[in-house]
């Protein structure tokens, strides 16, 4: 079935009974409800789930990496130069992008948002302290997941992509005001609300979008850098969050939407949606059709994972700095690079706790959203580049 109702909560792809319980309980508490099919259970609310509050803003609900998305620019390069420096574009990449965790970047990013007045969140405590934190981090890429790619279109036009969010900042945000709304600790918890109207929902709301801002600002440094290592001009933005709350109408009505691990799919509107390292990616656009308003105009934000990090990867401890494996994983290495060399992708760090292996095939997931999107643009990676298996992040999602 590509989309059926269960526990009144419009489910698409095969449901994962602990994600849809985890759905249900946010549902109670909100009006409609709905799960993509890319999800997985996370904290609280599951990843691609949607949830629409009247009146109600969930920090649980946009969860620890605030303004998670991703971004694909097209550029104007040749498609042959960049085949042909694939391998020396890709360690350009890894060398001047900051990958991993609490990473500063390498490069002062001068914006206008760090300015005197250049935002108001800034006055607002939690945000006041981190702004320091947040300047060295824009435009640093993050570890698990998150990963700056290269791609080749079906036109034979290059592309690239990025996913990641507002890093130390936004994970910082969220767990203050996820304690301040009460959230309890534990995965399967009731989810932490804040009143729109409160104190605290309105500094929530402005961190979140501030937050939201650093991401996307972050994305977009990192697109232009990587188009300058490329020597190419930008031709095409696609941008979305996949990890927010928007004040949206639906049926006549207002509501505050939060998406976790789902990306707004509004009728013609355009998103890019990333397979898992080596897979296809795609930029889909939005339908117009009954069972699109019904998914609260929302689609996938990727393939999904079917596999814990510590079951692929292990179980590791820290000792002085070093990481012991204390129980191995079920993906090796190998595994994983087996997985890989056939699709010819130059792939810089990754761990196995990201291999193809841990993820749904990115193409069922789009088969079971076909009522409410249309593909674009299939997007092959000719490089991959993310953090390395020995890095920890605490601020990924």
């Amino acid at each position: 079935a590509m989309a059926q109702i269960v526990d009144d909560v419009l489910v698409f792809g095969p449901p994962t009974p602990e994600a849809v319980e985890q759905i249900t309980r946010c549902r109670t508490t909100g009006s409609v409800a709905a799960l993509m099919a890319d999800h997985h259970v996370g904290y609280s609310m599951p990843i691609g789930g949607v949830v629409a509050y009247p009146d109600k803003v969930s920090p649980s609900g946009v969860g620890f990496d605030i303004g998670c998305g991703n971004t694909a620019v097209r550029l104007d390069s040749p498609l042959g130069h960049v085949k042909a420096n694939i391998a020396a574009i890709m360690d350009t990449i890894f060398d001047e992008i900051s990958f991993g965790i609490g990473m500063k970047n390498k490069e002062t990013v001068d914006d206008p948002i760090f300015e005197h007045g250049g935002h108001p969140a800034w006055d607002i405590a939690p945000a006041k302290t981190l702004k320091r934190l947040a300047e060295g981090q824009l435009g640093t890429v993050g570890s698990g997941n998150h990963y700056v790619d290269v791609f080749e279109d079906e036109e034979g036009r290059v592309w690239v992509g990025v996913h990641f969010g507002s890093r130390g900042f936004g994970h910082k945000i969220a767990t203050h005001y996820i304690k301040a709304a009460g959230g309890e600790d534990g995965m399967h918890v009731a989810p932490a609300l804040l009143d729109v109207d409160s104190d605290l929902g309105r500094e929530y709301r402005a961190c979140m979008e501030l937050a939201g801002l650093l991401a996307e600002k972050g994305r977009k440094w990192v697109c232009g850098k990587v188009a300058h290592i490329i020597g190419g001009g930008v031709e095409d933005v696609v941008n979305n969050h996949h990890n927010f709350s928007w004040e949206e109408e639906h049926n006549g009505q207002t509501y505050h939407v939060v998406r976790k691990g789902s990306t707004p799919s509004f009728p013609g509107q355009r998103s890019f949606v990333g397979g898992s390292m080596g897979d296809k990616s795609y930029i889909v656009r939005g339908k117009d059709t009954d069972e699109n308003k019904q998914a609260l105009y929302s689609t996938i934000h990727g393939a999904g994972r079917v596999m814990s990090r510590t079951r692929a990867a292990g179980k590791w401890r820290r000792k002085r700095g070093r990481r012991i494996l204390k129980k191995p994983g079920e993906i090796s290495l190998d595994m994983m690079h087996e997985w890989i060399r056939p699709m010819g992708v130059q792939l810089r760090g990754g761990g196995t706790d990201e291999s193809p292996h841990c993820y749904r095939r990115i193409d069922d997931v789009i088969e079971n959203h076909e009522g409410c999107i249309d593909v674009m643009h299939t997007l092959t990676p000719l490089g991959v580049a993310m953090a390395g298996a020995d890095v920890f992040d605490p601020y990924k999602d």
